[in-house]
């Protein structure tokens, strides 16, 4: 990388010029800033002791030597302390005819030395999958393609909340309703038809409590006397108990649910390596609990429960286990660590998984330290920000919440009423303009969430993200359809007619240009970040830099044969960083559009 080979010649340049050793890894060499003229800047500020100059001087002797001594440096001008480094139109000439065609461009190759596991989802299988999931969906898989760009081996799984009490509560609403229902007579999707069933159990239970506490019983009491939560309690301990009954409603459900789920998912286009149950797992953290106590880790409390001491560490004394020896949430979640580390040997394990849980991520990880886990240190809550509507939160439980399915194809009209208010899809058969609405749709869904920061707190606007101008997936995906119009009108070219000598580089190719040579360094910030938003606001710059060029500069109709073959190549580099980018986001582009 050019970057490289700068810092490598400016270590040369302080050395030759103030006799001072330097070594590349100590300096920073940044792309110009747009206000700017260059393509890569150096500050000197942090060399100036071994310069014994001023600002201006020192990064004027620097320019000089790089001018004088390496190549592909065509020009310089200083800011104050700032070097601005200009490269040769023939350096840019060449990363393109190296680039254009190559798949691989901008991906590391993997070597198998670093294993990841990225956990997301992690349903309850109570309710449908709803906007919070979709974020969630997004956020795990973005990732994973991510890391694996970044030459990482990379397993994906989904950890489903299969039992408890929540469960039970569907399961009791049904039960009562004369188990009558199925998603075959009732024509639902099954995961639908559960969580119908919870909001049912919710508005007795309510209705219940409200009686109680009119007849003067605290609200505290009520809660827990109410008759409806005192059936799903002794639906969970038959659960527990293993009562074939309550086992046959509760996989009969269940499976309604899944095979609902998988619908979602594969709208979405998510996809897992692997499933954990939670009805599997539940348990496994015993084991590791003793060996916590024979360690001297954990200790008992008097009522016989037990506790980890977290207060040097900043936190509290956190339970691991009941005084009746049952297991809390933590104990899971320590059990299926060693076992997912046991069966796919990463060597770390990524959680994607809401803020509301950071406390929790930071218990497991100390906890699995003081048991002295390797792979401790691995664990990493991917901690994300909630997404909220207009109208405020959602609420599950009083059936609120925005349907995931729905709301997919509420973008998928939106998208056509759009596409067809424009009239741009002439010609297209029925088949390839339902194709094309839906990628468009999702396109638009899928760009607005992963382009925020996953950190923060979001608002969703579902009108916002399907708009073919500004910072949306619509945009970026009409310019790539743009491009392909260009593409099949210039025909088969051959790359080794170009002369490099016959060209001249224009400011919009240029711009273009530099922002393509800084995809693999997208891609690996976003990696490091663990952020798709910075690739999906690269992928921005890069659709706008295109349309400038596009508009300033003539492609098919350029005189020049060889300007000519140029632009198709940049044309050719464009479309497939872009929808390269958008692979890794999970997100298609169209052909045409």
């Amino acid at each position: 990388m050019i970057d490289s080979e700068l810092k490598k010649h400016i270590a040369f340049a302080i050395n030759k010029l103030y006799g001072q050793q330097i070594l590349p890894e100590q300096l920073a060499v940044e792309p110009t800033k747009t206000d700017f003229k260059g393509d890569f800047t150096f500050v000197v500020f942090p060399f100036l002791k071994q310069s014994k100059k001023g600002p201006e001087q020192t990064a004027t002797d620097i320019g000089e030597y790089l001018l004088k001594e390496f190549s592909v440096v065509s020009g310089y001008n200083v800011i104050k302390g700032f070097l601005n480094i200009e490269l040769s139109g023939r350096f840019w000439f060449d990363f393109l005819i190296h680039n254009h065609n190559l798949n691989s461009f901008g991906f590391t190759p993997a070597d198998g030395s670093s294993r990841v596991l990225v956990e997301y989802s992690s349903p309850n299988t109570n309710k449908p999958l709803h906007l919070g999931h979709i974020r969630n969906n997004l956020l795990g898989y973005s990732v994973a393609e991510l890391l694996k760009a970044n030459g990482h081996t990379v397993f994906t799984c989904n950890l489903i909340n299969d039992r408890g009490i929540h469960i039970c509560k569907s399961m009791l609403a049904w039960m009562k309703a004369g188990m009558k229902d199925t998603p075959e007579n009732t024509g639902k999707k099954g995961d639908k038809l559960v969580g119908d069933y919870y909001v049912a159990f919710d508005k007795q239970y309510k209705a219940e409590m409200k009686a109680l506490i009119e007849n003067g019983m605290a609200e505290e009491e009520a809660e827990k006397n109410a008759p409806s939560m005192l059936e799903a309690q002794e639906l969970l301990r038959k659960w527990e108990a293993g009562d074939a009954e309550t086992i046959s409603i509760w996989k009969k459900m269940n499976s309604w649910v899944y095979d609902g789920f998988d619908v979602t998912y594969k709208k979405l286009g998510v996809s897992f390596d692997k499933y954990y149950y939670e009805s599997e797992t539940y348990l496994l953290g015993k084991d590791m609990v003793k060996e916590g106590l024979d360690k001297g880790v954990f200790f008992t409390k008097d009522n016989g429960s037990v506790w980890v001491d977290l207060t040097a560490d900043g936190l509290d004394q956190k339970l691991l286990l009941r005084a009746d020896g049952t297991s809390v949430y933590i104990t899971q979640d320590i059990g299926t660590a060693e076992l997912k580390y046991k069966e796919l040997a990463c060597n770390k394990s990524i959680y994607v998984v809401g803020n509301e849980q950071d406390y929790h991520f930071k218990v497991l990880q100390l906890v699995m330290q003081k048991l002295g886990k390797p792979y401790a240190t691995g664990i990493y809550h991917l901690s994300y920000g909630m997404v909220e509507l207009p109208h405020g939160k959602m609420k599950s439980r009083e059936g609120t919440v925005v349907d995931a399915d729905d709301l997919i194809d509420e973008m998928i009209a939106t998208a056509t009423e759009t596409t067809d208010a424009l009239g741009k899809t002439e010609g297209l058969k029925e088949a390839e303009l339902k194709q094309l609405n839906e990628t468009i749709g999702l396109g638009a869904l899928k760009y607005f969430i992963l382009k925020v920061d996953p950190r923060k707190k979001m608002l969703f606007n579902p009108q916002e993200s399907i708009d073919f101008h500004g910072n949306t997936g619509p945009f970026i995906q009409y310019t790539h359809a743009r491009i392909r119009s260009v593409l099949r009108n210039a025909g088969a070219i051959n790359a080794e007619e170009l002369n490099r000598d016959e060209l001249q580089l224009h400011e919009p190719e240029k711009k273009l240009l530099e922002l393509l040579y800084q995809y693999p360094a997208a891609i690996k910030d976003a990696g490091q970040q663990m952020s798709p938003g910075v690739l999906a606001n690269y992928s921005y710059e890069v659709a706008k830099a295109y349309n400038h060029f596009y508009h300033e500069l003539s492609i098919l109709k350029e005189s020049n044969t060889h300007q000519r073959l140029f632009r198709i190549m940049l044309c050719t580099l464009t479309a497939h960083v872009i929808k390269s980018a958008f692979a890794i986001l999970g997100i298609q582009v169209p052909e045409r559009m």
